[in-house]
């Protein structure tokens, strides 16, 4: 299946895009929140498109398309998860995950304008493959729980400001958190869309120029690992979103430096998991 979401901000309602066609599920299900992933909402979704799919309302080309998920009780990254991003930031590839938040708020659609935040001259793109969960999980014994724990696959943009993130002390959640910088979706795919993981393209433009030209096949930490990991240290609860790191070509790797200014258009991709586009305002 996947799941979309679309209207207007702080009123949107929940869809899917099924067989070719966006469908509105809202007259069953209030939204793709904690409650629905926690309750097996993912199982009772599916029987319900079984039965009643040919009756449902189709979603106006017009809808704005919102975050795939509603905003979730955490967005938890990992830094530096590509091999090839890690050498581009003249850095050692990571022993273990590094682990970095972001603020809920920066949730955002996938066609959203974004805004450059005041003060900024170094604000940044990365495409990343972003985990959705089905279930609250704790001390998970391993991989294979943690696999069972994941409810899909979406796209994310993760943007950052590099200044604030890395030249004005504490942690990177200051250069992560400004509004809109986490958009999300068009959907969200459940595992079974998706199958092998390992190999899925990734691409980000800038103004037309492919910046990004990646795959998940350079990934250091794999996401059942990286739920696995996280849930030693932290309780992670039902639709919370992970992003997994992304790959080489951001802007603060090239020489010289390229970072995004008004009126630049980000487009972003993952095989399987749909396109974002983003005008920088």
């Amino acid at each position: 299946m996947k799941l979309m979401r679309f209207g207007e901000k702080e009123n949107e309602k929940p869809g899917v895009l099924y067989q070719g066609k966006r469908l509105d599920c809202s007259a069953e299900f209030r939204d793709w929140d904690r409650d629905f992933f926690q309750n097996n909402g993912l199982h009772k979704l599916k029987g319900y498109l079984e039965s009643n799919a040919a009756n449902l309302p189709v979603i106006s080309d017009s809808q704005r398309v919102a975050s795939c998920i509603a905003r979730p009780g955490m967005i938890m990254c990992i830094g530096l998860n590509y091999s090839e991003h890690a050498a581009e930031s003249n850095m050692a590839i990571p022993e273990e995950p590094i682990i970095f938040g972001k603020a809920t708020n920066t949730l955002n659609g996938p066609y959203d304008d974004v805004a450059i935040p005041k003060n900024s001259i170094k604000t940044d793109y990365e495409v990343e493959l972003g985990v959705v969960l089905n279930k609250n999980v704790l001390y998970l014994k391993n991989e294979a729980e943690a696999a069972e724990a994941i409810a899909g696959y979406c796209v994310v943009n993760d943007l950052s400001e590099r200044s604030f993130q890395l030249e004005k002390g504490g942690q990177w959640i200051k250069g992560k958190s400004c509004p809109g910088f986490s958009p999300v979706g068009p959907y969200l795919a459940t595992p079974d869309e998706l199958g092998d993981l390992t190999n899925l393209k990734m691409t980000l433009s800038v103004n037309g120029e492919l910046r990004q030209n990646g795959s998940t096949s350079f990934m250091i930490f794999r996401p059942a690992f990286i739920v696995y990991y996280l849930s030693q240290f932290m309780l992670l609860e039902a639709g919370d979103l992970i992003s997994t790191g992304t790959p080489a070509g951001v802007g603060i790797g090239m020489d010289p430096p390229s970072y995004l200014t008004k009126g630049d258009l980000v487009e972003l991709s993952i095989e399987g998991l749909g396109v974002q586009k983003q005008k920088m305002i």
